[in-house]
């Protein structure tokens, strides 16, 4: 994905459509890959998977 494509502009204000990685390790500026059932960290391997409610 492009890095364009992970933002949205709207009233003139930027936002995320992605997650940040949460780990000290990675911090701001990482996004979580968004899966079907989960999503991932490319870098740090952290993986929260999604609830089915």
């Amino acid at each position: 994905m492009k890095k364009i494509e992970q933002y949205e502009i709207s009233d003139g204000k930027i936002t995320r459509k992605r997650q940040f990685c949460p780990e000290d390790s990675c911090g701001a500026g990482v996004f979580l890959a968004d899966h079907k059932d989960r999503v991932s960290c490319g870098k740090c391997g952290y993986t929260k998977f999604k609830s089915d409610n």
